[in-house]
């Protein structure tokens, strides 16, 4: 017998249909004598049909009352799959975050988890229920309603399976693991066995949407194993995501590829080359609460420099305004440009620690296509490159048969 903790997505939860084979699923692992807690999520797009009508009572929402709102729509997910399962003779039952003590700070819409309350959900378990948890939300010291952000009930269930000790966390979703990269774009991508920690902070990061990053961040600080699988196939062993790198790891170079279209590039062009000129120019980006991500500087010889650097595409307007109506006249630059039709492509792999000649393969399978590569970033794991939006898919394709992710190791 072991303590498993489940997650179920909006898409594994968005009907009567769909939870009522969840609730199948469910029993028969119930049946195996396993214990169980079951984190669900919204129906799926019911939190955005909540979010449409706080917009239609209030233009920019209260943020204490958008919580108490959107959170309600976890809340009928999870009564209906412990009714479910009760009418199949299923022992179960239903909690919200704060009857269940998932304790935050105040931060509303995207809180952090400070601590979980076990003594309930343990007192269940041992009486032989199936406990199901309303993913995404907890309480706050004021007993007030918070949720953790968009994806938060990923979040909510590791920090469960860490409270619990449980010895998996498995999340449930619409794909049956971690693939090399997006199959809808490289058909031979093949679905991953095993993955680090490492590897996938990294890809999530970098834009693959199969888990959501402070989910993988958290399970990697209190050593959750966790596991993505399919809710739609019976069977799978999914891909498991380790924090050991073992000999029965797939010994691969490179373990995917991730990409990312909302992307920006700013340049400002003729800046004097001189302490501080950094800070001058991304200290108001950073004011703003606008997000950096790749930075490049280049050094002349004429004690000039050109600043580069990347932000979300949704920035890239305002960052702009910014930039010419703040900084330039500031610190005397010769101009502002930027354009926001560009992706970022990056390769990740625990192996480029004991392999060298990662990156010039890389640049070389790109040159070799006529991919022009505008900024270079690079981390122990990970080398991410800047190219023109409408070479984005052909990189992606390149690089994963340069890298022969299509093999099996």
């Amino acid at each position: 017998m072991a303590l498993i903790v489940q997650k179920y997505g909006g898409t594994s939860v968005g009907s009567i249909e769909r939870i009522k084979n969840v609730a199948c699923r469910i029993a028969r692992f119930r049946a195996l004598g396993h214990q169980l807690v079951v984190v669900v999520s919204a129906m799926s797009g019911e939190t955005n049909r909540l979010l449409a009508l706080a917009k239609g009572a209030q233009a920019d929402p209260n943020p204490r009352e958008l919580d108490v709102m959107v959170s309600t729509g976890e809340q009928v997910s999870m009564a209906l799959l412990s009714m479910s399962l009760i009418e199949m003779g299923v022992k179960a039952k239903s909690y919200t975050g704060a009857q269940v003590r998932i304790h935050t700070d105040n931060a509303y819409n995207k809180a952090r988890i400070l601590k979980v309350d076990t003594e309930r959900m343990q007192a269940d378990l041992d009486a032989g229920y199936v406990v199901v948890v309303a993913g995404f939300q907890g309480v706050d010291e004021t007993g007030s309603i918070t949720t953790l952000g968009r994806g938060g009930s990923d979040t909510t269930s590791v920090a469960l399976a860490a409270a619990l000790k449980a010895k998996e966390c498995q999340i449930y979703t619409d794909v049956d693991g971690v693939y090399t990269t997006d199959p809808r774009i490289v058909p031979e991508a093949r679905r991953l066995k095993t993955i680090t920690f490492e590897e996938m902070m990294e890809l999530a990061s970098l834009g693959s949407k199969v888990l959501q990053i402070r989910s993988v961040e958290f399970a990697g600080k209190y050593k959750v194993r966790l596991r993505v699988l399919s809710s739609f196939e019976e069977g799978g062993e999914g891909t498991l995501i380790t924090f050991e790198e073992d000999e029965n790891m797939e010994q691969a170079i490179i373990s995917g590829i991730a990409f990312n279209r909302d992307e920006a590039k700013v340049t400002v062009l003729g800046v004097p080359d001189r302490p501080g000129i950094a800070y001058q120019i991304l200290g108001p980006i950073a004011d703003a609460n606008i997000d950096v991500d790749m930075i490049i500087q280049n050094v002349g010889s004429d004690g000039m420099t050109d600043f580069s650097f990347t932000v979300h595409r949704n920035e890239f307007v305002r960052t702009m305004d910014m930039l010419k109506s703040q900084v330039q006249p500031h610190i005397g630059a010769r101009d502002v440009v930027g354009g926001d039709r560009i992706a970022k492509v990056s390769i990740v792999g625990v192996g480029m620690r004991s392999y060298v000649g990662i990156a010039s393969k890389m640049f070389r399978s790109l040159a070799e296509e006529g991919i022009n590569i505008q900024m270079i970033s690079t981390s122990e794991i990970r080398i991410s490159v800047i190219v023109d939006e409408k070479y984005m898919e052909l990189a992606v394709r390149i690089l994963h048969k340069s890298f022969d992710l299509d093999q099996a190791p």
